[in-house]
């Protein structure tokens, strides 16, 4: 133990991440925050296809989506304040347009549906258990779109309701992809408006409703990010001024635990030579037009070419346009 912190002990996972595997994530700012880095590195990773959700049902219904592999038309969308929007989606996708907003909602939603049948890991971040429920349809929003509270009742969901759902859920799952396995994290950001006991009230309950289905099912585990904060972490310069979000500090330090978990010494090692192609593509030399410049853009794109045989859902197509317009023909 480190003398001056405690320190959460993390076993590996039996659910390990390397450049073969296809990742699904879905949940609140901190799926963002990992599933950034994820992309940035070149892993197959599809975040977040309805935007941030932060709550337990409309997790559910963003998959339930997904599983279906429902088509949105005019009916789906709500319209206020000049524009279209669903609430099933982040306001991200809000558009002025109805038919441009459906065509980017569809193409999100049937890439992940594809996404979702052929993922290895399905990780999923809650954030509050606190959820808003139209009034005149009783369906449970995923955003309120800045529409009145008037229209909205809002209250927390008990460990009950969020063990029930997820075991149907984690069911249908099973059945759209075999082999697919959850791991479940709770955002450490936390949720300050209902006060201190407030928040701690929220995330208990989606803690507790998180180890019941680990409990339940073995395709299930548990990533602690939350414990790491609040443990290792338990200082305001991990903070932003609000301090309320993670910053930046701190995101890389749960990024490097969540390497130790869920990557072996060969997926570091291959994400350190794609790393060091990234930003070969990004070099700006004082002279392009130099021998040595030429030589060493044919050696990265040689390079690039050879990873992408190696792995086939890696691509360096942007680096490689990059690349390739000071290459002298």
């Amino acid at each position: 133990m480190d003398r001056f912190r405690t320190v959460v002990d993390i076993p590996k996972s039996e659910n390990q991440i390397n450049y073969q595997s296809k990742i699904l994530m879905l949940g609140s700012c901190f799926v963002e925050n990992i599933g950034n880095i994820m992309t940035q590195n070149k892993f197959n990773t599809t975040v977040n296809p309805f935007g941030v959700i932060y709550n337990p049902i409309s997790v559910a219904n963003s998959l339930n989506i997904l599983i279906e592999n429902k088509t949105f038309d005019e009916n789906d969308l709500n319209f206020a304040n000049g524009l279209y929007f669903s609430y099933y989606h982040h306001g991200s996708f809000s558009n002025v347009n109805a038919d441009e907003c459906l065509e980017n909602m569809n193409a999100k939603m049937q890439s992940a549906s594809l996404d979702l049948a052929g993922a290895d890991i399905l990780f999923i971040t809650f954030g509050t258990s606190w959820v808003f429920e139209l009034i005149d349809s009783g369906k449970v929003v995923s955003n309120c779109h800045k529409q009145s509270a008037g229209a909205f009742n809002r209250y927390r969901l008990e460990v009950d309701e969020i063990v029930k759902l997820y075991k149907e859920l984690i069911l249908s799952l099973s059945l759209f992809n075999p082999q697919l396995k959850i791991v479940f994290t709770l955002s450490p950001i936390r949720h300050w408006k209902d006060g201190a006991h407030g928040n701690q009230l929220s995330k208990s309950t989606l803690l507790l409703a998180i180890d019941y289905l680990v409990q339940l099912f073995d395709q299930v585990s548990y990533f602690p990010s939350y414990e790491i904060v609040m443990d290792e972490l338990r200082d305001y310069r991990f903070y932003h001024e609000d301090m309320i979000h993670m910053n930046s500090a701190s995101v890389n330090y749960i990024w490097s635990r969540f390497e130790d978990t869920f990557m072996r010494k060969e997926t570091l090692d291959q994400m350190k030579k794609i790393k060091k192609l990234i930003l070969a593509a990004k070099h700006r030399p004082f002279n392009p037009n130099s021998e040595s410049h030429q030589k060493f853009i044919s050696t990265t794109l040689s390079s690039m070419e050879d990873l992408e045989n190696q792995f086939l859902n890696l691509s360096f197509d942007v680096e490689r346009t990059l690349m390739r317009k000071n290459l002298l023909e």
